[in-house]
Order: C-alpha cells, then sequence, then structure tokens
C-alpha cells in the first residue's frame, strides 16, 4: 500500500471534501482522487459513498479512516525515532500555546531553552486550548501547554503552574480598596472576558454559577491585552491569574485577590502512548527544572 494514497484519503474523509482536501494538500482536486480512487482500487473495497450529495465515508472507509490514521502515526514515531538516532542533540519541536500563556512564560522559557540546545529548532502555535488539545492528539503538535484538568485518558499530563486568580479593577473602583473579595461581589458588575469556547472564561463562569448568579458579561474578547484595557478605562472588571498582575499598569489597575480561592492550573499535554522525540523530552525537562 502506498502511504501517500492512505495519507490523501485521511485528508478527504477529514475535511469532507476532495476540494477541501485538495487546498490543503496544495494538490488539484484530479489527482487526490485518482489517489483515493487507486486505494479503493487496492484494497477492493469502496471507501466513499459518492452517491450522496456530501463526502460520506463507507463503513468500509470508516474503518480504514480510524485504523489509517494510527499507521501513519506509526510510521512518522519512527521516522521521528531514526531522526533522534542520527541526530542526537539535535531536532524540531513544534507546542502549541494559549495566548496568555505564552504572553507569560514563554519568552523566557524558550530563550534559555535555545541557549541550552542551539540545534533544536521551535516553532510555536499560538491557539486556544481546544484547538491545541486536538491538535496534541492528532499529532499536528508534539507536546501542548493547557490549562488542567484535560481527559487523562487521552494525554500524558505533567502539571507546571499552579496560582490563584484575582479580581482586576480599575483603581478609581470602589472595590479597589478592599484587600480581599468574593465572587459575589461581581454579581451587579460589568465583566469583560475571554470568549465563551476559552477554558479561562469557562472556569470563571463556572465560579460564578456556584455562587449562585450569571456574570454580567458585555465584552468578550480572544485578546488578554484588549481586555485589560477595557479595565484600564474603568468599561467593566475581570479575572485572570495572578502573574498577570505584575504585567499590567499597576497605577491604573488593582489586582484582588479572591476568597474562596480560585486555583488555575496549568500543564504540560502529550499524547498518550506516542513515541516522545529527543526535543520534547529535553524541553518538558528544562521547563519542570524552571518549576523547582
Amino acid at each position: 500500500m502506498d502511504t501517500k494514497q492512505l495519507y490523501y484519503f485521511i485528508e478527504v474523509a477529514k475535511q469532507k471534501s476532495f476540494t477541501r482536501a485538495a487546498q490543503v494538500l496544495c494538490l488539484t482536486q484530479p489527482t487526490i482522487s485518482k489517489m483515493v480512487r487507486n486505494l479503493e482500487d487496492e484494497l477492493k473495497v469502496e471507501l466513499i459513498d459518492r452517491t450522496a450529495k456530501r463526502i460520506e465515508l463507507t463503513v468500509a472507509g470508516e474503518i480504514v479512516f480510524e485504523e489509517g490514521k494510527k499507521i501513519l502515526e506509526k510510521i512518522d514515531d519512527l521516522s521521528s525515532l531514526l531522526n533522534d538516532m542520527m541526530n542526537l542533540k539535535k531536532g524540531k519541536l513544534k507546542i502549541g500555546v494559549p495566548p496568555l500563556i505564552g504572553y507569560l512564560f514563554f519568552p523566557k522559557i524558550i530563550k534559555g531553552f535555545r541557549d541550552l540546545h542551539p540545534d533544536i529548532s521551535i516553532q510555536l502555535v499560538e491557539n486556544g486550548a481546544l484547538k491545541i488539545k486536538d491538535s496534541v492528539k492528532e499529532g499536528i503538535l508534539d507536546l501542548g501547554v493547557a490549562p488542567l484538568p484535560v481527559e487523562e485518558d487521552e494525554f500524558d499530563v505533567i502539571p507546571i503552574v499552579v496560582e490563584e486568580m484575582m479580581l482586576f479593577v480599575h483603581s478609581s473602583h470602589p472595590l479597589a480598596t478592599r484587600e480581599k473579595v468574593s465572587i459575589i461581589d461581581i454579581k451587579d458588575e460589568s465583566v469583560v472576558h475571554f470568549q465563551d469556547d476559552s477554558t479561562l472564561y469557562q472556569q470563571v463562569l463556572q465560579e460564578c454559577l456556584k455562587a449562585g448568579f450569571r456574570p454580567n458579561v458585555t465584552y468578550q474578547s480572544t485578546y488578554w491585552d484588549f481586555i485589560t484595557e477595557m479595565v484600564k478605562q474603568n468599561l467593566g472588571v475581570s479575572i485572570f491569574p495572578q502573574s498577570l498582575a505584575k504585567r499590567v499598569d499597576q497605577s491604573l489597575i488593582k489586582a484582588i485577590p479572591i476568597e474562596p480561592t480560585i486555583i488555575w492550573k496549568i500543564g504540560i499535554i502529550l499524547k498518550k502512548d506516542k513515541y516522545v522525540s529527543y526535543a520534547a523530552k529535553e524541553m518538558v525537562s528544562y521547563i519542570c527544572s524552571r518549576g523547582r
């Protein structure tokens, strides 16, 4: 079996379209269609129901799709293993980080790691936690950093940060004079925060619901710096990890501890049972050593 045929078929199945698969793979649609047809001829079974209005896999197609992903992953693991053996102390590393986590921790991490391992090239990919988890599962990323908890039956997890969440308010806000606040204190406040699919926002939302109210969210953004700028302009309050308190204009924004404490945890995630390259092992070890 030509693994290219399998790779192209899997992309068609993922995209549910020959056209979109061709765009992703930078090939022509007839080329993709021919490769998938060749695979069907070789296996002597139809993989795609071409009578449907949209791409639908046959029962055999579903089996080949699921098992084919495993085959390609094993081939990729073998390639990584051989590359490690032939190029010890070298390698490539693709890491997924949410923007806020990247800003708070990764510039120093990348600088320190490159000083120790100048021959390991690093590509940082900024994305939301959900997308990062999917990309780690699909093998697109070598490792990810994400808020915890995650599904431990699918990932190996190494906790790296545990810290308190704090309420961020404008320095003229009535709550700014308080040494501590409760989550119920923001019941009638305008709240600015991340989008609904953000795990950080979902954690804040769940804490509010546990206290018996839904936060009055007046603005949502994908950018933490835009949110803190809204707080700086006294347009709302927000809740962020303690680490961010040192990075904002403290003359205009006050970060106040919350009681009971809301804990923010992040960790490194790797796909369970997947080969971990030399470069990935060294990065995990380096990050963990910084935390001790």
